[in-house]
């Protein structure tokens, strides 16, 4: 089977992007570790594949695999590679589109200066929405790891994050503490562990350790839970500039309720076909 894809990243979080609508795609998750492979295959954190939709007011479907070969429910940085990827190979002409995911609709839009904002929806708090195993639903929860009792914020952004404030991001113990936090059993799904350092009230700076991928240079969907989280400690406003080692994410979140924009860059790196 040849493939034709896009490799592609956002701040550093790259993709292998593959066009599903108009060339037959059937990956198993062998094959999908084997392009996501930096010494054997293409390389990338995730593989996104494009899909028609099945729903009359919706664009395309949206599937994320993280490198392991599982398949997740959400990806923000992908998501605006998506947006890029659907206009540049012609499956797209309009500036915003619906784009179905496992979690909900995500709306894309490209901007005049070539940044995508994505509609991320509203953020989830819920316990078993996370998953997370909590009777009782609060701002923040005390959580165990190793030695250590750890504060987290856990938000639901269509896939499970676990935040926690850290004094200085670049000394953050992310290595030691993610696999850790990632394989909690309060987390039954597993979770994406981010740790944020609160600048000042519209900055942080973020690392995040993701559940399939390891630590990325960027995270979407952790950047947004990350602002969310502080938001709601009374730590930051919106709209809030996110620092990444990969690059910078612009976050804005009005409340509960209301959806999350995230804006952001989205570059295509060579375009390829490869032999399966």
């Amino acid at each position: 089977m040849k493939l034709k894809f896009s490799k592609m990243h956002g701040l550093g979080n790259d993709f292998v992007v593959i066009d599903g609508v108009r060339q037959k795609v059937g990956l198993t998750p062998e094959q999908v570790r084997f392009l996501a492979d930096r010494h054997f295959g293409v390389g990338c954190d995730q593989l996104l594949l494009v899909e028609a939709s099945e729903q009359p007011d919706v664009d395309f479907r949206y599937r994320i695999f993280n490198a392991d070969g599982g398949e997740v429910e959400q990806c923000g940085n992908g998501a605006r590679c998506f947006a890029r990827f659907v206009h540049e190979v012609g499956l797209a002409y309009k500036r915003e589109i619906r784009v179905a995911t496992q979690k909900g609709i995500i709306t894309p839009r490209l901007e005049n200066d070539g940044q995508v904002t994505v509609d991320m929806g509203a953020p989830r708090f819920s316990p078993a929405e996370i998953p997370f195993v909590s009777d009782v639903e609060q701002i923040t929860y005390p959580l165990e790891v190793a030695d250590s009792s750890l504060e987290i914020s856990v938000v639901s952004m269509g896939n499970p994050h676990a935040v926690q404030v850290v004094a200085d991001v670049d000394a953050a113990p992310v290595a030691e503490q993610g696999p850790l936090i990632r394989a909690h059993p309060r987390f039954p799904e597993r979770v994406n562990a981010g740790f944020m350092q609160v600048l000042d009230r519209g900055h942080i700076r973020l690392r995040v350790f993701e559940r399939g991928a390891g630590e990325t240079l960027a995270c979407g969907t952790g950047a947004c839970a990350a602002v969310v989280a502080g938001i709601r400690r009374g730590l930051l406003d919106s709209p809030v500039a996110v620092a990444t080692r990969g690059g910078a994410l612009t976050i804005a979140w009005d409340g509960a309720g209301h959806p999350v924009l995230m804006t952001g860059p989205a570059v295509t790196v060579f375009t390829g076909e490869i032999e399966l």
